[in-house]
């Protein structure tokens, strides 16, 4: 497995990421940055893109889910729940082609993807984990969590995503890519980010 990096469009720079798998497909989490990025990454590596993975629905971490699908035919991985064609949350459910897994498991060659349904920031709001990889969205930030005063969000929902997130089986070692800013470790932000220990709401 491959991983790259590739922020956003300006001002909100979300961070979204690229995985290539041992047989050259291609897996984006959280496309928002211009189509045309990714395309040339795909060349690049000379893989085929086969998955959109969506962490939740907000227009900022899903631009180019769109353009990518008509371009590449991929598949397109959220919860329904997200796809509600407003400004905030403009995906309709056309063009989200699968829901995830009723076992919280998503295989694709090499790669498991465990789903964890983290409601809080929007309802469909999920965490992926794949091998060493938390990729976080908008749930868990570093040393922060994500809003929870936009449409859909739910402050006790959110406290009770970030305990369960706090108790999964996972090695601190676990690197938590999130949505937005800087990267850190499970481990870091069990020890020292205040929205995980359960007491804030």
């Amino acid at each position: 497995m491959k991983i790259q990096h590739i922020p956003g469009v300006p001002p909100l720079y979300t961070n979204t990421f690229l995985v290539v798998t041992e047989a050259g497909h291609g897996i984006i989490v959280d496309p928002a940055a211009a189509p045309r990025t990714y395309l040339e990454a795909l060349q690049q590596t000379g893989a085929n893109l086969t998955h959109l993975l969506l962490t939740h629905g907000h227009y900022d971490h899903v631009g180019a889910v769109a353009d990518l699908k008509k371009a590449t035919g991929c598949k397109v991985y959220m919860d329904p729940a997200d796809a509600l064609g407003t400004r905030m949350t403009p995906l309709t459910p056309d063009l989200v082609d699968e829901s995830w897994p009723a076992n919280g498991e998503l295989t694709i060659d090499e790669l498991t993807f465990k789903i964890y349904h983290t409601p809080g920031h929007t309802p469909g709001s999920v965490c992926l984990v794949c091998g060493e990889y938390m990729f976080s969205g908008d749930t868990l930030f570093a040393g922060s969590c994500g809003r929870v005063d936009l449409p859909g969000g739910n402050a006790r929902q959110m406290q009770k995503s970030l305990t369960a997130l706090a108790a999964l089986p996972l090695a601190d070692g676990t690197q938590v890519l999130p949505g937005h800013e800087s990267f850190s470790t499970l481990g870091q932000e069990r020890r020292t980010n205040p929205y995980m220990n359960g007491l804030w709401f």
